[in-house]
């Protein structure tokens, strides 16, 4: 019996013919986290890559989810280097620094949160100064378990990556291996590395050649590429053994066009064995297009259970006021 494994999506707002057509406008777009949590146990919260929540909406997403749900977030855009002025990456002010922590601070005291995602664009190459970066980070979390994604070959190639997997190591951060188009210098070889005993993660951004570096007026526009389940089995021998190393793993899925990373997850969910319930209707119908027919897990899969409704209160009733060293290479 292996560590456990969480298979989700990196967001939940964006997919599209997956939820109900009720939640897709107003003000029931809220339900969708709840819907979304009825099928998968984890979620990556990217929104605040571009903007820093309030604590009150995000004491709103923990509401609606189950006691078991899990969350990982992404660190705001200037922390990970991604702001620059005159192109050189800007130190983040007081300010955000300040408002990002207080934004942890529900999912902590929830016991919700996982890790939080550090994802370094790809002019942080692997020099000095970008290691500043790593540091900065790991004082700004001292107590966090931080998750690192990088976005160039230099920390990889000419025999860089073993300096690079040390690295992590001393500072108790977890590598996040990627599924990423092969092209150019901004990118990261398919790799899944054990740098924490406390989690591994596996992330999956499409194999679209073509939008890798244009991208599209949305992020689907970039991350538009449906897998198969060929080139998904391609990651599972590595997972499974990283689950029997006994670290727990997070499998993400960032192609966030359609519902393509769902379909993706649902597709992780039955090769892993994890018990994922029986994917909705227009789930269904996109893995028909794509294999011609629906495959058989599909069949024996157990519905969502219905949960019984609450009962009402009585109408007097007055409510309260508000350290492995394995490397698996692919």
């Amino acid at each position: 019996m292996g560590a456990p494994i969480a298979v989700g999506t990196c967001n939940w707002a964006d997919h599209t013919d997956f939820y109900p057509p009720e939640l897709e406008r107003g003000i029931r777009q809220k339900e969708k986290l709840s819907f979304y949590a009825e099928y998968f146990p984890l979620v990556e919260i990217d929104t605040t890559f571009y903007g820093i929540p309030r604590p009150q909406v995000v004491e709103g997403w923990i509401g609606r989810t189950p006691e078991q749900f899990r969350f990982n977030i992404k660190a705001y855009r200037s922390l990970t280097g991604h702001e620059r002025e005159d192109r050189v990456p800007r130190k983040p002010t007081a300010e955000e620094e300040r408002d990002f922590m207080a934004a942890l601070m529900p999912l902590r005291s929830s016991g919700k949160l996982v890790a939080v995602h550090y994802q370094f664009p790809p002019w942080l190459t692997n020099r000095p100064e970008a290691r500043e970066w790593l540091l900065a980070a790991r004082d700004r979390h001292p107590d966090d378990l931080l998750a690192i994604e990088f976005r160039h070959r230099s920390w990889f190639d000419h025999d860089a990556w073993p300096a690079t997997e040390d690295l992590l190591r001393e500072l108790e951060c977890v590598y996040v291996g990627v599924d990423a188009p092969q092209v150019g210098s901004g990118t990261a070889p398919p790799l899944l590395a054990i740098t924490s005993p406390r989690l591994c993660i596996a992330r999956f951004h499409g194999r679209n050649r073509d939008t890798w570096y244009s991208g599209g007026p949305t992020s689907g526009d970039r991350f538009n590429y449906l897998y198969t389940p060929a080139e998904l089995a391609e990651w599972v021998p590595a997972m499974r053994a990283a689950s029997d190393s006994g670290v727990p793993l997070h499998v993400l899925l960032n192609n966030n066009r359609s519902n393509y990373a769902v379909v993706n997850a649902f597709d992780f969910g039955a090769m892993l064995g994890l018990g994922l319930p029986r994917p909705p209707k227009p789930v269904m119908e996109t893995l028909r297009e794509r294999d011609g027919r629906v495959p058989e897990w599909v069949e024996t899969a157990a519905p969502v259970p219905v949960l019984p409704p609450e009962p009402e209160p009585p109408e007097e009733q007055v409510q309260p006021e508000s350290g492995s060293q394995l490397t698996l290479s692919l």
